[in-house]
Formats: structure tokens, C-alpha cells, sequence
């Protein structure tokens, strides 16, 4: 078979080509904002069900992708392969869900059912396609167009610009909800509780010690008594107290700031008074940074009231993966 095409470009035209061609293209989706999308976000926020989204090929790939997006930040939603619904699958979808079908042509064959089924229990539905006049989009209670853009590839064919701008769209959408929604990163972890993310949103109060862990003396304690606790509980350090509430925290280095004559002093009298503290709904992090900023190893853990409720010593930000 003969070769009737040129020589092919040098990779780094080709690579100026895509980027500058899917960015053009965003940036004119970005100035042309279909008229059904903040509507169809405020039926997604009104809703008592899930987001059901469906699609195949590249474009099921896509929706795959928008449906985890939208899944981790707030938004019930569920993947439905446009052909497994033909067999069976429609049942994952309820009356009191909401649709999103992708298909870059708008006449994906596979989508008739699910379509059909919409319309038959009137289920909101929502399409996203470049084709403003397809079957898919005439059927649509919410038609977010995308704009025309050609495709990045030699051809034109191969689904590469198109793929961009929907799953631009579904970030968009993702992003309008979990701020609609006031979504906070602890709300984040919530569906994000392995891994490094999932070690980066974790709480001082997650990981703190509690309890008899606790490297806690009363502020009139002899030295002796403290260097014990300070020992037998292994993080370095004490907290001192007096009526319920921390006065100061012992470190290692107060200890050899205070040598002369340490051990005729009461704990009291050889803390800190002012010792850097965190709260237990700070995230680990932040923690990890105080102690970094300060180069110390622990922190002492307070409610409001300046009571001692925790202690929290790098290890412990090591081991959950957070440092």
C-alpha cells in the first residue's frame, strides 16, 4: 500500500499543534457558557438522587472520569455503560435520579434505551454534544453544547479536542456543585481516606495520643517526678498543668537550658509558658509545619478552654505518611 501522505512533522510542531488547538478550544468554551448549565446545576442540587452519567467509547471513558470527579467532591453519582443498559442495567436507574449523556455526535446508538427510558419515567436528562440539532440533544431537558472546534488530530477523527472540552465541562460542573454545596477538605477526606491524599487531609485529632499517653504534670511536680514521665511516655516532652489547663510544656532543650541546680526546681518553673499548642481539627499537615517551622518534635494537643486533650510527636505524621 502506498503512502499518499507527506512526511510527517517534527514531533514538536506536532505537540504546539495539539496544545494550542484543545486550548483555543477551551478558551472558546470558557467565553460561551451553555444556557442549561447553571439551571441543570441547580436540578443537580435540588435532587434527592443520584447523578446517573452515560456514555460509550472515548466518551464513556470521559464520563467514567466525570463520574469519580463528581463522586469524591460531594455529589452522588453513578456510571452506566450505554450498552450493559440494554441488558438490565436501566434498573440502576431510579425516578428520583438524574441523567448526563455524552455522545460528541448525538446520535450514539447504544444510548437510545437509556434515552427512552428517561422519557418514559420522566427523569430529568441532561446531554452534552456538538451537535446542537441531534437526535440526543433534541431529546434533553438540559443541552450543554459544545462549541465547534476541530479535532487535534492529522485527521480530524480521532476524539482528542472533543474529549477535552467534555471532560472540561464535567470539571466545571464538579467545581460549581462541591462550592454550590459549601464542601470543605474535611468533607474531601471523607471519600479520600487512603493514600498520600488521604494522609495529607487526616486530623491532629485522628492521629493524637489520648488519655494515660499523655505526658501530662501538675505544675508543682518535682523534676524527678517529671523526668520520669517524660521517659516512661516517649515523646520528649511534658505538659504541665495546673487546674485543668496547660501552663507551659517541658521539652529537652528547656531541660538543658536549665541544668544548673534542674533537679531543685519544680515543673512549673522550668517549662515553657508559652509553648506552641494545636487544635485537634487542624489538619496534619499544618501540624507538620508548626513543628517544621519551629524545629520541634511534638506538639501538645488544647481544646478552647486550654485543656491538654492530646499529643501529637512527628513519628506519628511519619508513620500515617503525612511527612
Amino acid at each position: 500500500m502506498t503512502n499518499s501522505l507527506s512526511s510527517p512533522r517534527p514531533i514538536a510542531d506536532i505537540w504546539r499543534h495539539v496544545l494550542h488547538t484543545e486550548s483555543e478550544a477551551l478558551a472558546l468554551m470558557a467565553a460561551q457558557m451553555p444556557a442549561d448549565f447553571e439551571p441543570f446545576v441547580q436540578k443537580i442540587l435540588a435532587s434527592k438522587g443520584r447523578l446517573i452519567v452515560s456514555g460509550i467509547g472515548k466518551s464513556g471513558h470521559i464520563g467514567r472520569k466525570i463520574t469519580a470527579t463528581l463522586a469524591s467532591t460531594g455529589t452522588p453519582a453513578h456510571f452506566v455503560h450505554a450498552a450493559e443498559a440494554s441488558h438490565g442495567d436501566l434498573g440502576m436507574v431510579t425516578q428520583n435520579d438524574i441523567s448526563l449523556l455524552i455522545s460528541n455526535s448525538g446520535e450514539t446508538a447504544e444510548l437510545r434505551d437509556i434515552v427512552a427510558h428517561t422519557r418514559r419515567f420522566s427523569i430529568p436528562m441532561a446531554a452534552i454534544s456538538s451537535r446542537e440539532g441531534s437526535t440526543l440533544m433534541k431529546a434533553a431537558d438540559y443541552r450543554l453544547l459544545l462549541p465547534a472546534a476541530p479535532e487535534a488530530c492529522s485527521i480530524g477523527m480521532a476524539p482528542t479536542t472533543s474529549t477535552t472540552l467534555t471532560l472540561a465541562l464535567g470539571d466545571a460542573l464538579a467545581v460549581a456543585l462541591m462550592e454550590s454545596r459549601q464542601f470543605l477538605p474535611e468533607d474531601f477526606r471523607v471519600f479520600h481516606p487512603g493514600g498520600k491524599l488521604g494522609a495529607q487531609m487526616a486530623t491532629v485529632g485522628q492521629l493524637m495520643h489520648k488519655g494515660e499517653a499523655m505526658p501530662l504534670v501538675e505544675a508543682g511536680a518535682s523534676m524527678s517526678e517529671t523526668l520520669l514521665v517524660m521517659t516512661s511516655k516517649g515523646f520528649g516532652i511534658a505538659g504541665v498543668v495546673a487546674e485543668g489547663r496547660l501552663v507551659g510544656v517541658i521539652s529537652d532543650g528547656d531541660l538543658r537550658r536549665k541544668m544548673d541546680g534542674l533537679m531543685s526546681h519544680r515543673a512549673g518553673e522550668v517549662a515553657n509558658p508559652k509553648p506552641i499548642t494545636v487544635s485537634a481539627d487542624l489538619l496534619a499537615a499544618q501540624a507538620l509545619a508548626r513543628m517544621n517551622a519551629s524545629k520541634i518534635g511534638a506538639l501538645v494537643v488544647v481544646d478552647a478552654e486550654q485543656a491538654p486533650i492530646g499529643v501529637l510527636h512527628i513519628h506519628d505524621l511519619l508513620r500515617a505518611g503525612v511527612a
